[in-house]
């Protein structure tokens, strides 16, 4: 038997490892698999439809049994089907923008940051692609929400001095801009997790933004209220679904642009410390 020499050099090479750059498309893809990886993501945003829908039609069937009768609450009395239907969207709001909180400061909690930005280290296209798709996951769940709450709160009141139609003027902008709040305050928890970079302390300024600080106004004087209340976050959001704004209240155009200016803020001071703090 002979052995069959193979000249030095010409062996067969190891194929070459593909190589995968890093693109916008790309971290998108990744941070959409991450979010839907998690059971908390469907159990919350399952929360937030809950809130809007049951509350709407809770309160849209109080409406209704309260309808000719003197226990009828004055303020309650001016409701509509829309203003009904939306009751839920204070709680749909904490519910998204918890889990934003969750979907960037979750990842310094279990460390797993330090891998992300190793794969990008450039570092910003993780904080857009996290904001873009939470925000978008957002947008779709608040505005299911709300057409759904509206659809069974509007005939639960069908027949009384609240009925209101999708017909009705205003009413699908009204439902739309809810959709739009929710999915901002979805991209603000998604900013206030990576600048805090803590789910405890992300979730805190969340409340204190959209719930304590609000209810605190009522302690200033009112010419303070007057010129300070309609800029707070919470307050220019609630002006885009909104149907009768009252004329202390921003228009929803205008409540739009400085909700947008909130939401750029905390996107700013969220890419600025990831740039300069290391994970």
């Amino acid at each position: 038997m002979s052995d069959t020499l193979t000249p030095a050099g010409t062996g067969t090479a190891a194929p070459a490892r593909p190589v995968y750059r890093v693109t916008g498309p790309r971290v998108l893809r990744a941070e959409w698999a991450k979010l839907w990886s998690l059971r908390s993501t469907w159990i919350t945003l399952g929360l937030a439809l809950l809130f809007l829908v049951a509350f709407g039609i809770i309160a849209s069937t109080r409406f209704n049994s309260l309808t000719g009768s003197a226990r009828m609450p004055r303020d309650f009395a001016r409701s509509t089907a829309l203003s009904l239907s939306l009751f839920g969207t204070n709680f749909a709001q904490l519910a998204l923008g918890v889990l934003g909180v969750l979907v960037t400061a979750g990842e310094y909690s279990t460390g797993l940051i330090r891998s992300t930005l190793t794969a990008v280290p450039r570092r910003l296209p993780v904080l857009w692609s996290k904001a873009a798709v939470f925000g978008l996951v957002a947008l779709v769940t608040g505005t299911l929400g709300a057409f759904t709450a509206f659809l069974f709160g509007s005939r639960i009141v069908a027949g009384t001095s609240a009925a209101m139609g999708f017909t009705h003027a205003g009413v699908v902008r009204s439902l739309l801009g809810a959709g739009l709040y929710l999915g901002l305050v979805g991209v603000i928890g998604t900013a206030l997790g990576a600048l805090l970079r803590s789910v405890a302390a992300g979730v805190a300024v969340l409340v204190a933004a959209f719930m304590l600080i609000p209810g605190l106004m009522t302690l200033l004087p009112s010419t303070w209220q007057n010129d300070i209340s309609p800029y707070l976050p919470s307050h220019a959001g609630e002006s885009l679904f909104t149907l009768t704004p009252d004329p202390t209240v921003l228009s929803p155009r205008s409540g739009l642009l400085v909700f947008l200016a909130w939401t750029a803020l905390s996107l700013t001071a969220a890419a600025y410390r990831l740039l300069r703090s290391d994970a």
